[in-house]
């Protein structure tokens, strides 16, 4: 699904209103625990900001949700098993060019969630949220070309056919160091219990 940044903005909106009132969460309290500030939330939750996705990033760390379940939907018991391409939620950073597919079928009840992304040549994405409210673990999987993946001090150089298995929970950095775009399959599970490291609130 090609989504207008208008489109993708309105539901980000929507689904981040939801989370934040579903875990009894003021805007103070969500700024708390994410480090995003409250005006920023509040233009997000306006459909007024296009955030980038390190600010996704440290919402959905404060949420206890992993970014792609930002652009998600709620699950629901209707909801078909099968995500069509065309019909799929595409979003690109708008600071890098960095574009996430969202694959997973929506509203599915599932702990697995996919997402595919490109990174283009000479992207960096940064994600800092070292601290979450609940554990991920995620693998990553390169498609085509090259990306380094950086996890607190350690860097790995992944090509097309390696695969990283790697927990959410210190600074992560993606980049692209070659002059072709990178396409990377990346597998996430929430689990429900407090992370380890995650900061009394």
């Amino acid at each position: 699904m090609e989504n207008t940044g208008n489109d993708i903005d309105s539901r980000l909106a929507t689904r981040l209103r939801a989370l934040r009132a579903d875990r009894g969460l003021t805007l103070d309290g969500l700024a708390e625990r994410s480090g995003v500030s409250r005006s920023m939330i509040s233009l997000v939750e306006r459909g007024e900001s296009s955030p980038t996705a390190s600010v996704l990033d440290r919402l959905a760390a404060g949420l206890g949700v992993t970014l792609a379940a930002l652009f998600a939907e709620a699950e629901r018991e209707d909801a078909s098993p099968v995500a069509r391409r065309a019909e799929q939620i595409a979003w690109t950073d708008p600071a890098t060019g960095y574009r996430r597919r969202n694959l997973s079928p929506p509203g599915f009840p599932s702990p697995i969630e996919l997402v595919e992304v490109e990174l283009p040549p000479g992207a960096r994405v940064s994600y800092d949220s070292g601290n979450r409210a609940a554990m991920v673990d995620q693998q990553v999987y390169l498609l085509d070309g090259t990306i380094e993946l950086t996890l607190g001090e350690v860097t790995h150089r992944l090509s097309a056919g390696d695969c990283l298995a790697m927990r959410l929970d210190r600074p992560t950095g993606f980049h692209n160091p070659t002059d072709r775009t990178a396409r990377y399959i990346v597998a996430l599970i929430t689990d429900g219990r407090p992370a380890l490291n995650t900061v009394k609130r």
